[in-house]
């Protein structure tokens, strides 16, 4: 019998819950190229999104919905936050994210409200904003310090292309979503742009989006492109030189997104981290050595050690995506 991906990763996840202390909605804190060291909150189930992006790492939509609902219990995911602050919370960021799209969430505004009661620590909210035009969810954000959509296409066509979104979703209301929205809140918003070459990353496609960002009206662009192993093949990356020359087409400041650097490294012993803390985080998203090493503070010899016994009991396979080596939950049979 042939596992599908989520239950594989809940089950391999469930196993070595046994053996080791696992929080179940907490994952890092992990490196960001966008937020420093953050800490990262899952309360959707894996791969629970409103949309099926080409370039999305990680895979298939297995329940694309637009159905809001409590997909995990508020208070369960306040106790792990507690104890997680009671071992020592050091991060830039509390980042709601992880494995689908969090504004599916229903009580994602007592959430973020609960959470800043608890921390000073800034809370992040990274969506595709594709149900900001339901008032109910941009009223739910309005308490986040810095909410990051995306808007990867300046019309319906790339938009169905990219994005692959639910019936429900229709490039206009999606539009407007990101318009009423930037109007009514008053913290930070940083608008992702994600280039693939040869799709939406030529210039007359860019300048399409950059003519859209404009009207919206944002602090800032964060320019990105493919830099994961995505869910087509066909989703490439934009080599850094074009990207500068795009982000140069857009009216409001843009940040280039980049890779991690090594330098950041935490002086952390990693003495804590466990085996489980690494399959927490690949469940999330792939990842390189250097970026399991950075986001759970572990020395680099270590991650090499603790990789090569996962790699050992096929619970971690590694794959090259843009000539770079990434680590991810491996597919089994069972």
């Amino acid at each position: 019998m042939l596992r599908s991906q989520p239950a594989l990763r809940a089950v391999t996840l469930w196993k070595l819950k046994m053996s080791a202390n696992e929080f179940k909605y907490l994952y890092g804190p992990v490196p960001s190229r966008r937020l420093g060291r953050s800490l990262g909150v899952d309360v959707i189930p894996f791969k629970t999104c409103s949309y099926d992006c080409i370039y999305c790492q990680l895979g298939k939509t297995t329940n694309k919905t637009t159905r809001r609902l409590d997909y995990t219990p508020l208070k369960d995911v306040l106790e792990e936050l507690k104890e997680k602050m009671g071992m020592g919370l050091s991060c830039d960021y509390i980042s709601i994210a992880g494995s689908g799209e969090p504004t599916l969430h229903a009580s994602i505004g007592e959430m973020i409200s609960k959470i800043k009661e608890m921390t000073n620590i800034p809370v992040t909210v990274l969506t595709n904003g594709s149900l900001l035009f339901i008032p109910e969810v941009r009223q739910s954000l309005m308490k986040a310090d810095i909410v990051i959509p995306s808007l990867d296409a300046g019309n319906k066509l790339l938009f169905e292309h990219v994005n692959r979104p639910h019936k429900d979703i229709s490039f206009d209301l999606m539009l407007q979503g990101l318009m009423d929205f930037s109007r009514q809140f008053a913290g930070r918003i940083w608008l992702e742009v994600l280039l693939v070459s040869g799709i939406n990353g030529m210039i007359p496609e860019v300048k399409e989006i950059a003519a859209l960002v404009k009207k919206i009206g944002v602090e800032k662009v964060q320019l990105n492109t493919v830099s994961r192993p995505a869910h087509e093949d066909f989703a490439c990356a934009i080599n850094p030189e074009q990207m500068k020359k795009l982000a140069g087409l857009f009216s409001c400041p843009v940040e280039i997104l980049k890779n991690v650097s090594s330098t950041k490294l935490s002086e952390t012993t990693g003495s804590k981290t466990t085996e489980i803390d690494i399959l927490s985080l690949l469940a999330r998203r792939p990842c390189t050595l250097e970026g399991i090493s950075l986001g759970l503070g572990l020395h680099r010899h270590e991650a090499v050690k603790m990789l090569q016994s996962l790699l050992d009991k096929k619970l971690v396979s590694a794959m090259q995506a843009n000539h770079v080596l990434f680590y991810k939950m491996a597919d089994k049979k069972n």
